[in-house]
């Protein structure tokens, strides 16, 4: 009998532990093979077939299509580049390069993945309609009071994140350090 209930509970915490880090993984975006530069983060192969099972099983649950290798790359920003997490009620701004693409987009998400609802209806932008410095530089300010320029609208709201995809580039499996792509920074300004 002794044997019995410590195998059940042996079976018991097992599943516990498997279960929680099974859902940790794909609520959390634990994937394996992140690229990771700056605050930006991609997973390139999970638009492959050698997607690993966390990253397969995150697509199933979201229900997002990723962007496929051959076409390009999508990196998520969760948090400027001190670690502070992306507020909608402050000014944060993105500034520099992009890595060779063809085409690009940067979309302002809520922390669900959906479109933040603001009164210009503006959600993004792309590399043809940025406004761009004589360097070819940019910046783009985050936040919830109109900016002259390049803005995104927050609509004020607590969290969000931003994804910038680039079609066409080079950018991917083979890129190994932060070093060899120029990504934008992204910079909290002012905070109430």
């Amino acid at each position: 009998m002794r044997l019995l209930l410590g195998t059940l509970f042996t079976l018991l915490v097992a599943a516990a532990v498997g279960l929680g880090a099974t859902y940790f993984a794909l609520t959390r975006g634990a994937a394996f093979g992140a690229l990771s530069i700056g605050s930006w983060t991609a997973w390139p192969k999970t638009g492959t077939l050698d997607a690993d099972p966390y990253a397969r099983a995150a697509i199933a649950r979201s229900g997002v299509l990723p962007t496929a290798l051959g076409d390009g790359v999508s990196f998520m920003a969760t948090t400027d580049d001190a670690g502070r997490a992306l507020d909608g009620r402050c000014d944060v701004e993105l500034d520099g390069i992009t890595p060779t693409a063809r085409f690009w987009t940067l979309t302002l998400y809520s922390v669900n993945g959906e479109l933040v609802a603001n009164s210009v209806h503006r959600h993004g932008f792309t590399s043809e309609e940025i406004v761009r410095r004589s360097d070819g530089s940019f910046d783009v300010t985050v936040g919830p009071r109109a900016s002259p320029g390049n803005w995104l609208p927050t609509g004020g709201i607590e969290r969000y994140q931003l994804a910038l995809r680039f079609y066409d580039t080079a950018v991917g499996v083979a890129t190994k350090a932060g070093r060899e792509v120029p990504m934008p920074a992204i910079v909290t300004r002012s905070c109430p």
